[in-house]
């Protein structure tokens, strides 16, 4: 049977260099980069040079980078350290509808300690426009958070132009853009965003492996207090064959993203412009040009998306419903409700995300073994039936 890894969005395959590089540091350099001694400089040496190429990955600063443990921690260090080393000013936040709940969920604990916050709209596909963020701002507000793309359906967001508005009020913009980095060049300073995240294993880096910039010079709170390490902002032993691998993955990422771009955009589209034609009644989410280069994704009617990932499954192909953080929920996706779909068509939510060294025959192989999941499962499907007997009285 032909395997075809098409879930992009819930990890990408450790990129073979990444994994060599990694290799020292979980056995003979063991040695804690705190530590004065030699075995510990060899380490913090290799702290360091991680940081300087996920730095040039998004054009900072190498001391604008804090590693993390996941794409989760920093935007949770971001929302509730910024928040919070600025509530002097204000304590009103401003998120997208379609934020990643790594967002949304720290924000709802800071409303347990007197914070307010304004949830912005997104149309259709899943855009934010910047005037309803303008809008949605207050004298009393310190932080706005919007990501850089979805995740679920891929949409790419106006972030430099929402950072104008926030940077013309002097209110700090953070973007999650753990969806984006190493995918899409991404510059800090041409976007004017005061803070960013991102995580490795969105490009072919190590799992547990991320970071959070944070502009020079802007205050932030310590999530995880009691070390010396990140400058005293991110306490704990590091990481560092994971920092090691997510530093080379940054490098790789720098030099090939566009030729991986160029490769996949063309599969994306196969996948964007067929799959509807093959079966009926599906709809495809995000838009259809300013989305992620690996991402497709649709809604199908009439089914639930946890059938299709396990008969998919058994065809050798790996999707995602949703979020890798809420696939295994079996509930509805926030992000499609924000866009107005009704429950019952969120709920058929299926997501392709194609890593590299994909080929049109992974594609054809989806093609083809969709069409039999999709009637099998409608078959089964209350709804469908119901469907049918409407159509025909």
């Amino acid at each position: 049977m032909r395997k075809a890894y098409f879930d992009h969005n819930a990890a990408t395959p450790l990129h073979p260099e990444a994994l060599k590089a990694m290799l020292p540091y979980l056995g003979e350099v063991f040695g804690n980069p705190q530590s004065l001694h030699s075995a510990g400089q060899q380490a913090l040496a290799a702290v360091e040079a991680a940081r300087e190429e996920v730095a040039r990955l998004i054009g900072a600063g190498a001391e604008e980078i804090y590693f993390t443990s996941s794409g989760s921690e920093a935007n949770n260090f971001a929302v509730k350290g910024l928040a919070q080393a600025y509530q002097a000013k204000g304590k009103h936040i401003v998120v997208s509808a379609v934020e990643h709940q790594s967002v949304l969920n720290p924000v709802k604990s800071l409303e347990k300690l007197g914070f307010t916050s304004t949830a912005v709209p997104v149309d259709g596909t899943g855009r934010v426009d910047p005037a309803e963020v303008d809008k949605a701002l207050r004298k009393e507000t310190v932080l706005v958070s919007v990501m850089t793309a979805n995740s679920e359906v891929g949409t790419l967001e106006p972030v430099a132009e929402i950072a104008a508005v926030c940077r013309a009020r002097g209110i700090l913009f953070h973007t999650d853009a753990v969806a984006a980095a190493g995918s899409l060049p991404l510059d800090v300073r041409g976007l004017g965003v005061d803070a960013l995240s991102l995580a490795g294993d969105q490009f072919y880096g190590p799992k547990g492996s991320a970071a959070l910039f944070v502009k020079k010079g802007t205050r932030i709170l310590p999530l995880i207090e009691g070390g010396i390490q990140e400058n005293g902002r991110r306490a704990g032993t590091e990481n560092v064959p994971a920092i090691v691998g997510l530093g080379k993955a940054a490098s790789i990422a720098r030099t090939e993203m566009d030729a991986r771009a160029a490769r996949l955009r063309p599969l994306r589209d196969v996948l964007i412009d067929d799959l509807p034609r093959r079966v009926g009644h599906v709809v495809l989410t995000g838009h259809r040009t300013e989305r992620l280069p690996h991402h497709a994704s649709f809604c199908v009617e009439f089914i639930e998306g946890e059938g299709m990932l396990l008969l998919l499954d058994m065809q050798g192909i790996s999707v995602s419903s949703g979020s890798a953080c809420t696939s295994k929920a079996l509930k509805a996706s926030h992000v499609l409700l924000a866009m107005g779909l009704d429950h019952a068509l969120a709920q058929g939510s299926v997501v392709f995300g194609l890593v590299d060294g994909a080929v049109r025959e992974d594609v054809d192989h989806v093609l083809e073994a969709f069409p039999p999941v999709i009637d099998r499962l409608r078959k089964m499907s209350p709804l469908y039936t119901q469907y049918l007997k409407e159509k025909q009285s």
